[in-house]
């Protein structure tokens, strides 16, 4: 079979090219950088396309021939709000174009959303498929405009919606790790938000269970069914940290809580510093109603009972495993 993968290079996209290549499948793959491709892909290399979001004729050579299209590319931090918009709702239209140009014999586009394109949900209460969307950010209003894009294109679809993911290569959660180091667990308001997660490993097997057994217009949210705080989630990566750094999982000497009104301030000074470099960071303004929401959990129910799915990681395993993966990368 021949996929072609956006966001090839990336934390999601990496490790779902490696798992097609591994069961022979063969995989084409859009990428910007050749020298990061050259670094992430060290054992079987997939088929490289040079281009972006931007360059249709690259967006039609990558598809061409190939039999699902797997869209992961997003983007999850932006100077702008229409930057956002930019990639995560135009960059799909054009995958879609390319797709109908290129591919006529494509069996499925599975597109990897966001929890954040429905919005948080109550204090022990998942949401599942049947919730109407409402984001409170940017990044999560554009992830559902992506959503529109797929279900109107004309192609069979499958989404798959995670809550936060996490595992080796990740570079957004290596800055909480980071502070594990240092026996620091910093916190958002209470410390008492609600979590889904789910470890990129099972991400991973949950898109191939979407598209080998999942539903054509299928809409569905793949986590892990236990739910942390996060504090819990916090102390947890901490004493793996330690656990990876020493040989023992010491707890944490510092829990610290940082109120809402002070978080609120910090974001946006912090976005606005960002802007003022010409970067982007995820810990900005637009991040506030989603850091401060009650509960940011979702139920993997309807993707279980469709394709025998489930997630096999719990944080007490994942989280070790990926200090330990850190720790060997340098990145501690």
């Amino acid at each position: 079979m021949r996929h072609f993968v956006t966001g090839a290079t990336g934390f999601v996209g990496s490790h779902l090219t490696d798992a097609l290549l591994a069961r022979g499948d063969d995989v084409v793959a859009l990428v910007r950088n050749l020298a990061k491709a050259s670094r992430v892909f060290t054992g079987r290399q997939p088929q490289i396309v040079q281009g972006d979001l931007d360059d249709p004729r690259a967006l039609r050579r990558a598809v061409e021939g190939a039999d699902v299209v797997f869209h992961v590319a997003g983007l999850t931090s932006a100077r702008r709000d229409s930057q956002f918009f930019a990639v995560n709702r135009d960059g799909t239209r054009r995958v879609l174009d390319a797709a109908r140009d290129a591919a006529p014999n494509l069996r499925r586009v599975v597109q990897v959303s966001s929890v954040a394109a429905i919005g948080p949900s109550r204090r022990g209460a998942p949401i599942d498929e049947r919730a109407a969307p409402h984001p409170v950010s940017a990044y999560g209003a554009s992830k559902l405009a992506g959503e529109e894009e797929v279900r109107r294109g004309g192609i069979p679809w499958t989404i798959v919606r995670p809550p936060a993911v996490y595992g080796p290569r990740d570079v957004e959660l290596r800055r909480v790790f980071a502070f594990g180091k240092h026996g620091i667990v910093p916190v958002f308001g209470d410390g008492r938000q609600e979590l889904s997660l789910i470890h990129v490993t099972d991400l991973v097997t949950a898109l191939l269970a979407a598209l080998d057994r999942g539903r054509v217009e299928g809409t569905y949210f793949a986590s892990h069914p236990e739910v942390l705080t996060s504090e819990e989630f916090a102390v947890t990566i901490t004493r793996a940290v330690q656990l990876a750094l020493s040989g023992k999982a010491a707890d944490p000497r510092l829990v610290l809580r940082i109120p809402n009104a002070v978080a609120r301030v910090a974001l946006r000074l912090n976005g606005a510093a960002a802007r003022a470099v010409g970067r982007s960071t995820v810990l900005s303004g637009d991040k506030i109603p989603e850091l401060l929401a009650p509960a940011w959990t979702c139920s993997p129910a309807a993707l279980e009972r469709d394709t025998g799915w489930r997630a096999g990681i719990p944080a007490a395993e994942g989280v070790p495993q990926t200090a330990a993966w850190y720790r060997d990368a340098g990145w501690l």
